[in-house]
């Protein structure tokens, strides 16, 4: 069987679902359902014992199959973000943190610096560190070096739906990379999470472009159709390029009329 392995723990799906931005926790909650989704991200701000209606953890807890990947949005430092999944460990249970660090508010780019010594920390204490960063190469390796358990380089700016503008960087690190690559945000429909998983991709996350759809649990369900036939795809071995014409059929023509 064809298995996403992160650190001891294996997944039979390959697509990991936020969960911000959604209208309520129900329409959630039933998306999570409709993905298929095993792995699911949660901000440790969303867990909130006094204000059930603004808790997610307890909701998502009571789904079977579900393992919970917190993460440190909202940490602008490493040593916020290192805080942060201590607490996020302590209330979930979970081995798993995503380090999420962007201290600017307008454009959300991960701090590649802070992100850094926060993973070096963090997977030295045992944590299954999965670092949301730049399309950067050679960040990507280091962070592979210190023990992370995966890399999750953005497609776009977080948010925007523009799709794979890094594919060239993406390529580059899918190639050199000795543990997962899973591509994290910027995708808006399913056909690009086809295409993550045809350039290699081991997994891929997704969370407005399921959360701002029409109907977010059918979009959901595609998102989880595409994300398998782009591992198919890739797995049957995709044919190769060229650059001009080739012929299907013989042009010979064969005897007269």
């Amino acid at each position: 069987m064809d298995l996403l392995q992160l650190g001891s723990y294996t997944f039979s799906s390959r697509l990991i679902l936020g969960t911000g931005k959604f209208s309520n926790s129900t329409v959630m909650l039933d998306a999570v359902r409709a993905s298929g989704a095993q792995l699911v991200t949660v901000a440790l701000r969303r867990f909130n014992r006094e204000q059930s209606e603004d808790d997610l953890f307890g909701p998502l807890l009571t789904l079977e199959g579900i393992t919970l990947m917190p993460n440190t949005s909202g940490a602008s430092t490493a040593a916020e973000a290192v805080r942060a999944a201590h607490i996020a460990r302590e209330l979930s249970g979970s081995p798993f943190i995503k380090v999420e660090i962007h201290p600017n508010p307008q454009h959300l780019m991960p701090d590649p610096i802070e992100t850094f010594e926060a993973s070096r920390i963090l997977a030295k204490e045992g944590f299954l560190v999965m670092p949301y960063i730049a399309a950067d190469p050679v960040l990507a390796k280091r962070l592979e070096e210190v023990g992370c358990a995966s890399v999750m380089p953005l497609g776009s700016a977080i948010g925007s739906g523009q799709g794979l503008a890094t594919s060239e960087m993406l390529n580059i690190i899918i190639r050199e990379s000795g543990i997962p690559v899973i591509v994290d945000a910027g995708l808006r429909s399913p056909s690009e999470a086809a295409h993550a998983m045809e350039m290699g991709c081991a997994a891929v996350l997704v969370n407005s472009a399921v959360a701002a759809a029409g109907n977010p649990p059918a979009m959901a369900e595609a998102f989880a159709e595409a994300v398998v036939a782009g591992r198919k795809a890739i797995r049957a071995g995709l044919m190769e390029k060229s650059g001009s014409a080739v012929a299907t059929s013989p042009l010979t023509f064969l005897g007269t009329l």
